[in-house]
């Protein structure tokens, strides 16, 4: 009769055990706690944005994909351990909340009304709101000389905004997308497009604009991008700020930079690289 208990007081102990293995798999985006070691990752990056993050098939590119693949590294996960989602810009602090992803790399501008849903992680790079011009426009140097141009952003953007408070007399074009705005700039439907330099030069340096297109390079604000994360993570924010600091260190942030926006003659503006402080 007492071999038997033990019997089934042994089984009871390895069912348990079992169901903790299962259990730990990596449901909630892997890296649970600040820590790696899960199957894989999901990260969000955009897939629309030439030079930061584009998905082409089943391939993805960009420097925010870069970004993302040493910090991941960094964390423990190889790059095939990485799930990529996709992550427009009104959905990142949603996608965050609800554990649909670990870590955001998308353009992810810090700011305090952002702070109070997620937390970030950097920043990572320092942007800033500029102008894109035709290759060949010389009339058009910064946004004081916008007066009376055509100035295309997207609609409901904040870049839009700036400009229009900026130069009164601009003629503002808002369409749906910034391709939608680069179509209209090469065909001279508008004058310029705005938003940040970095997309802006993403685009320049796509093979059917090469040669067409520029950065007028004089940016008119700052942007801190960072790494988005769940709100209060403070061990694993702290672990991808150790990691971009590192990728600065080595070399490894200044060959992104040169590899995915260097062809658009891009310049990072004053504040780059940057030195990664936030954890809040």
């Amino acid at each position: 009769m007492r071999s038997t208990r033990i019997g089934l007081i042994a089984a009871a102990a390895a069912l348990a055990l079992g169901a903790t293995a299962c259990g730990s798999d990596s449901s909630d985006g892997g890296a649970s706690g600040g820590s790696g070691g899960g199957d894989s990752i999901k990260i969000g990056i955009k897939f629309d944005q030439p030079g930061l993050g584009l998905k082409k098939g089943e391939e993805y590119t960009g420097m925010d994909v870069d970004v993302a693949k040493y910090v991941a590294k960094e964390l423990g996960y190889d790059a095939d351990k990485i799930e990529w989602v996709q992550a427009p810009s009104a959905q990142r602090e949603n996608l965050i909340s609800t554990g649909q992803v670990k870590l955001i790399f998308a353009t992810y501008s810090i700011t305090d009304k952002r702070k109070e849903k997620v937390s970030f992680a950097g920043p990572y790079f320092i942007a800033g709101q500029d102008l894109l011009v035709r290759a060949d426009d010389t009339s058009i140097t910064g946004p004081d000389t916008l007066d009376g141009k055509k100035l295309c952003s997207v609609t409901g953007s904040t870049s839009a905004q700036k400009v229009k408070e900026k130069v009164p007399g601009v003629n503002l074009q808002e369409f749906g997308t910034y391709s939608e705005c680069v179509a209209a700039l090469v065909s001279k439907g508008v004058d310029a497009l705005t938003t940040d330099d970095t997309i802006l030069a993403g685009y320049a340096a796509q093979d059917q604009y090469k040669g067409k297109l520029k950065v007028v390079g004089k940016p008119f604000s700052e942007e801190r991008y960072g790494v988005g994360l769940k709100k209060g993570d403070t061990a694993l924010c702290q672990k991808v700020t150790d990691a971009i600091k590192k990728m600065i260190s080595d070399g490894s942030w200044q060959k992104a930079v040169d590899d995915n926006l260097g062809p658009a003659g891009y310049k990072p503006p004053a504040g780059n690289p940057p030195t990664p402080d936030a954890c809040a």
